[in-house]
């Protein structure tokens, strides 16, 4: 189950997992985006669902049926300096990124714990475990993902369960296109530039491939990694 899986990391997700020989249902808000990612042969069957839609979220993930993998990627990167950032951005921002990796992980963990294995696999970020200017309530969403990863971890590390984050750097990705044009059209400063600012903190300098934040989650998925529990994985080039 990969949640906004039907572009960029999720999707990459998906194919990666669905390569190994998964059963992948993705899901997301763009119904014409995950119906192309299973046409694609990227994922097996898709949902059309709003992950701030709890009642909603629990219902398609139950849909599915059995869950043992949960990939938890779909998120928002709305930037504000803090100032303009009132709560309602910053609950906006945790309903997508931190209360819908809560919903999803509750509708999965009792029957992962039944069947005594489960990977849970939050995609979070860099901004998990660093602090950057004009994105106080993105890090902050972020933040909560990785702590509530290392917290859940210890409580299910005698079950089967482990429970990881990978935190990417900046990922060429639709996400990090919006959010560059934004910061463009706000500031008066050019695309190129926002992006070399961006990729200024990556030794590498460059936007990373969600096929690389992929390869870091099906490693996590696999058996390989049953003794890796609690960690927030960076995929940044680097940057720490």
């Amino acid at each position: 189950m990969v949640t906004g899986g039907g572009r960029g990391i999720g999707r990459a997700v998906a194919a990666a997992l669905t390569a190994r020989g998964c059963s992948v249902t993705v899901l997301g808000r763009d119904e014409a985006k995950l119906r192309e990612t299973v046409a694609a042969g990227d994922a097996a069957a898709c949902r059309r669902v709003d992950v701030t839609d709890e009642a909603g979220l629990r219902q398609a993930i139950g849909e599915a049926g059995p869950v043992d993998i949960l990939v938890g990627n779909a998120g928002i990167a709305d930037s504000a300096p803090f100032a303009k950032t009132d709560l309602a951005f910053f609950r906006r921002l945790m309903a997508v990124n931190f209360e819908s990796v809560v919903t999803a992980i509750h509708a999965v963990l009792p029957g992962m714990i039944e069947r005594g294995f489960g990977r849970i696999v939050s995609i979070a970020s860099i901004a998990g475990v660093k602090g950057y200017p004009y994105v106080t309530a993105y890090v902050a969403s972020k933040h909560a993902v990785v702590g509530l990863t290392r917290a859940l971890a210890q409580e299910t590390a005698k079950t089967g369960v482990t429970v990881n984050a990978v935190c990417p750097g900046y990922v060429d990705s639709d996400l990090v296109t919006a959010s560059v044009a934004r910061v463009a059209k706000r500031t008066g400063r050019t695309a190129k530039d926002v992006l070399d600012a961006l990729t200024g903190g990556n030794p590498q300098g460059r936007l990373l491939r969600a096929a690389e934040v992929a390869s870091a989650v099906e490693w996590l998925a696999s058996d390989g990694a049953s003794a890796v529990n609690g960690q927030a994985i960076l995929v940044s080039g680097g940057e720490a």
